[in-house]
């Protein structure tokens, strides 16, 4: 059995710790791989890289930089399918959908290229005599990156490009669920160029996260999974004087209204609520069904659950593959097993599903949830798997409410023709990022992402701005090149901007 060891120093290290955890192949219930779980040591060793290569790569050139992200950028392009295989192979999700998470996490690497762009200051000239101001952005130091299973390489590339071409070295700490893509990732970064100790990736459970909250020299950590973890991060992390960016979970709305397309909205919660078997922040977890567009468009998203094909992720004709554990898959279909109790209507039932030729494979199929409210555990908790809950609502009044009154703010998406409807929607939802007759609203690379409320643990978001802005620090400096011919003299006043 392979045993994947760690990334320190452009090097692979094998692990001394003796613990070790379990790398699954969801379609199959196969084990073809064991990752190591990192002892503190091994972080401090990682911490340690990465604090040696700073001082050089944070004085190192704008035009050096840039020039191992283009680089790196044209070595990804051409492994694709390759870092698209890793996905699949350890993550469940089909290939179609890997590809896609590898070109948007190649989005963030490409405005990384352009980061002197990003980079330049502000200049006030004058502003007492013989008196310049400037603003300079310079970078934080060491920084972490802890990375969720569900996109093991977009949101590793929504982190350490940025951080790296902002001047910081890096320490990613991925799910040890599948940690194959983010160590790739960092092996091909030294082919592209990148010198030893900027990127490394230490594996590992809890005891690697928390030894990198409490290390002293790491300065920020960005991390994206789950509420309660995104919560835990944000304490220990400042606690500890660090930055933090945490992004949480999510419950996720789509609200229709009655003129919608039908059609094109059921097609689109589909897409949204069973891509990657929900194992998406941003999937659609509740459609608000308003006025009296209920019934048929519950209709219509049957019909279309019904005839997607689940199999291997590995099979191009896959629309939907596994989940990521069998213990994961089980809680999924708990939810759905406990909610007619609960008084809602199962429509589509996807618990009893299997895949002949792949008995121990971690599949489910897609289950519909009519009649929800909250106050059911299907509506209240963050299901993450392909199950699809639908609200009725008299109004869009009512409608807007319900979705505000949710703990989460990721996302939230409005179908309709009406312009001044989806004006209002826009203005008025509480989420961080809103999609218009768009069901998933994650915005391009130059625009950052991230939620409101429980979905959001710190100040910033990631990428983007936010992005620039949480991997470096402010500085302002102020410079008089007095005139020769002056003769300054004693002042012990308050300086003045005259």
């Amino acid at each position: 059995m392979k045993t994947l060891g760690h990334w320190i120093g452009n090097e692979s290290v094998e692990s001394a710790s003796g613990n070790v955890g379990p790398v699954y192949n969801p379609a199959t219930g196969a084990q073809p791989t064991q990752v190591a779980l990192a002892s503190v040591q091994e972080v401090d060793a990682a911490v340690a890289a990465a604090a040696a290569a700073y001082p050089e790569w944070s004085q190192s050139s704008l035009a050096r930089r840039t020039a191992f992200l283009f680089k790196y950028r044209e070595l990804l392009d051409a492994r694709r399918d390759e870092i698209a295989a890793l996905i699949t192979a350890e993550h469940g999700k089909v290939h179609s959908d890997a590809l896609g998470e590898v070109a948007r996490g190649m989005e963030i690497l490409e405005l990384a290229c352009g980061i002197p762009e990003k980079l330049k200051g502000e200049l006030s000239t004058q502003v007492s005599t013989r008196v310049d101001v400037s603003s300079i952005r310079q970078p934080v130091g060491v920084v972490a990156g802890i990375t969720p299973f569900n996109f093991p390489a977009m949101v590793p590339m929504w982190m350490f490009p940025l951080a790296v071409a902002c001047g910081n070295t890096f320490v990613l700490k991925p799910s040890e669920k599948d940690p194959s893509a983010g160590y790739r990732l960092a092996e091909l970064a030294a082919e592209a160029g990148l010198p030893a100790g900027v990127l490394n990736v230490v594996n590992g459970d809890r005891t690697a996260v928390d030894r990198l909250l409490s290390h002293p020299d790491v300065a920020a950590v960005s991390f994206v999974g789950s509420t309660p973890i995104a919560r835990h991060i944000q304490a220990e992390a400042t606690a500890h004087g660090k930055r933090v960016q945490a992004l949480g979970g999510a419950k996720n709305h789509m609200m229709v209204l009655p003129d919608a397309d039908l059609d094109h909205a059921a097609d689109n919660a589909i897409n949204a609520a069973y891509g990657s078997a929900g194992e998406r922040c941003m999937a659609v977890s509740v459609v608000v069904a308003v006025g009296g567009t209920g019934d048929e468009l519950v209709a219509k998203i049957a019909e279309r659950a019904a005839a997607l094909r689940i199999g291997p992720g590995d099979d191009p004709a896959s629309e939907m593959g596994p989940l990521i554990t069998r213990e994961h898959r089980d809680k999924v279909a708990s939810y759905v097993a406990g909610a007619a109790d609960q008084g809602a209507k199962v429509v589509v039932d996807g618990t009893g599903f299997r895949v002949e030729d792949h008995p121990e494979g971690f599949f489910l199929g897609v289950s519909l949830l009519d009649d929800v409210r909250p106050g059911m555990a299907a509506y209240d908790d963050e299901i993450f798997g392909p199950v699809l809950c639908v609200v009725r609502a008299e109004t869009y009044d009512e409608g807007i409410a319900l979705i505000n009154a949710s703990k989460w703010g990721n996302g939230a998406a409005v179908f309709t023709r009406d312009g001044g409807a989806a004006r209002r929607f826009q203005l008025e939802v509480e989420a961080g990022m809103v999609g218009v007759n768009v069901p998933i609203p994650v915005p391009v690379g130059y625009h950052s992402f991230g939620g409101w409320k429980q979905s959001l643990f710190g100040d910033l978001h990631i990428y983007g701005n936010d992005g620039v802005q949480f991997y470096t620090r402010g500085k302002v400096v102020t410079t008089r090149w007095p005139d020769p011919a002056d003769s300054g003299g004693i002042n012990l006043g308050f300086p003045s901007n005259h």
